[in-house]
């Protein structure tokens, strides 16, 4: 007899991340699953969220508690409706030799988070992993987003119900600030992003980070005017040897762009004292959003 290896070729590498959705709309994207052997493979397909031993692999320290570089679990975020918020279809089936299989992955969030995910598994024969793909996506409330940085947040939503009020008070001066500039906008939110620049000593470049600006494509919503951004860059930020970009902007729907921030230390820095200042950025939709943006330096050994 002859012994065949089984073989594949997916479309997408270990991660598939559906991008932003608004909370209850939809959005797809396809899979292609390709079988490069001389046999027909029998295939199954399975998401992590509905395995029968989750509610036991959970039982750990979560990540965000643990020295690992990983951002987000395995299983995020799903959705309050009880229904996964990520699906596939065909769930099972063949492929036969030389031929292609294509699955479309279904992204539909029911409420607002940055951190949606599931791991889909592709098995053979119903036991052999041929490809873990994990599934990302966000969703929100409103048709703009912001992204970059340092996160100042964990990657897990918790289960409780918890009181705005609190927060709503702590700002409530910065917001009385923001209404006087913004007094048409019925909503204002507030929210803070860390960008660290190291520039590396005796380096002709400067050091660079990026914030990124984006608005939904959606068929919710309507032909409304564009998404408007600007990035406040006072005095402070040029004295500490902070430039911008693209500081201001505009973006029609699905659109995006970047903020550039270079560093070059100036020639009185104290490396003991590296600099540390913020900036206003206003993302203006139909809701106004106002981000912190604390901009810190340090210069570091080649």
């Amino acid at each position: 007899g002859h012994g065949v290896v089984p073989s594949t070729e997916c479309s997408v590498g270990e991660e598939l991340h559906l991008g932003y959705a608004m909370a209850g709309d939809t959005v797809t994207a396809t899979v292609q699953i390709k079988n490069t052997s001389s046999l027909t493979l029998p295939f199954s397909l399975q998401l992590e969220s509905l395995s029968a031993t989750r509610d036991r692999d959970r039982q750990k320290i979560p990540t965000f508690l643990t020295p690992s570089l990983q951002r987000t679990e395995i299983v995020g975020t799903q959705n309050y409706n009880g229904f996964s918020v990520f699906s596939v279809s065909p769930t099972e089936g063949k492929i036969e030799a030389g031929k292609s299989q294509d699955f479309v992955v279904t992204f539909r969030p029911d409420h607002e988070s940055l951190y949606y995910s599931d791991r889909l598994k592709v098995l053979l024969f119903g036991k052999q992993t041929a490809h873990q793909i994990q599934l990302k996506g966000a969703a929100r409330d409103h048709p703009m987003f912001v992204e970059g940085g340092v996160p100042l947040d964990v990657p897990v939503e918790s289960l409780a119900v918890t009181s705005p009020v609190a927060p709503q008070e702590a700002l409530k001066g910065e917001k009385r600030k923001l209404k006087t500039i913004f007094p048409e906008s019925e909503k204002i939110s507030i929210m803070s992003l860390l960008l660290l620049l190291e520039f590396v000593e005796g380096s002709a470049e400067p050091a660079r980070a990026e914030i990124t600006v984006g608005a939904i494509q959606s068929p919710l919503l309507a032909a409304k005017k564009a998404v408007e951004f600007s990035l406040d860059s006072g005095p402070e930020l040029q004295r500490a040897g902070f430039e911008l970009d693209g500081p201001k902007g505009a973006l029609e729907r699905g659109q995006l762009k970047r903020i550039g921030v270079s560093w070059v230390p100036p020639a009185e820095l104290q490396t003991s004292d590296p600099p540390l200042v913020s900036a206003l950025l206003t993302v203006k939709g139909d809701i106004t959003e106002s981000y912190r943006v604390l901009l810190m330096a340090r210069v570091v050994s080649a």
